[in-house]
């Protein structure tokens, strides 16, 4: 309902649907909810809303990662992209890009290198998935941690 509402207010304000992008969050069940959903299940619920409301005109929707781990922010990114979509469909990762980054990194000088290593390794799995051809075959146990903080504010 609320997509519905805000293109039929673009659309009344004469905004160019191809000159915009949008940066929802996948539709995911709770964080904490007991049993997680496949991304293909993600993938589904998600595109499905999405072709529902979000004319074809719009050029990209770029996903946040809303408290997912690395990992299964790319995994359901990728399942996303296993066929065609109206619009390009990707990432605006912040957390879900940096999070292994940061922690391999803690501040330390010495530890520059390897960061930058952790972060062509996440920007890679995410290239790869915005294409539909990622695996998650070899991730690091730290890229399959959640980052849900409950109670946080800004």
């Amino acid at each position: 309902k609320v997509w519905s509402e805000v293109f039929f207010y673009l659309a009344q304000n004469n905004v160019m649907f191809e000159g915009i992008l949008l940066k929802p969050s996948m539709v995911t069940p709770g964080a904490e909810h007991k049993n997680k959903a496949s991304p293909e299940t993600v993938a589904d619920f998600t595109l499905t809303m999405l072709k529902r409301r979000v004319p074809p005109a719009v050029p990209g929707i770029m996903f946040l990662s809303g408290g997912q781990s690395e990992a299964e922010a790319t995994l359901n990114l990728n399942a996303m992209n296993q066929s065609p979509n109206p619009w390009h469909v990707s990432f605006s990762y912040a957390r879900a890009l940096q999070n292994s980054v940061l922690r391999t990194w803690q501040g330390n000088p010495e530890k520059i290198e390897a960061s930058q290593k952790a972060l062509l390794v996440r920007a890679k799995a995410n290239s790869l998935a915005q294409l539909g051809k990622y695996s998650a075959e070899g991730e690091n146990e730290d890229a399959k941690k959640g980052m849900f903080v409950k109670g946080y504010t800004y």
